[in-house]
């Protein structure tokens, strides 16, 4: 967070931003009804649950709404 941002997408806003903060939370969920059947905290995963690999935290625009990686106001923010 220490590039200037703009956004892509009303291409004025250079200074009104919302950074949300995700965190993964891996369950597993009764295919019928959705309750939560297993929550996995520190214990590893199952074979076939892959652990969550995207950002961190992600940037929205607090003009127009924009939801996107941080990368994609960075990029905007340099020309």
């Amino acid at each position: 967070m220490n590039s200037p941002y703009c956004c892509p997408n009303c291409k004025t806003n250079r200074s009104r931003f919302n950074i949300i903060r995700q965190e993964a939370q891996a369950v597993k969920l009764d295919p019928q009804t959705g309750n939560v059947i297993e929550e996995y905290n520190d214990q590893p995963l199952s074979p076939f649950h892959l652990s969550y690999n995207g950002p961190s935290y992600r940037v929205q625009c607090a003009s127009c709404g924009l939801i996107e990686d941080e990368r994609t106001f960075i990029k905007f923010g340099e020309r």
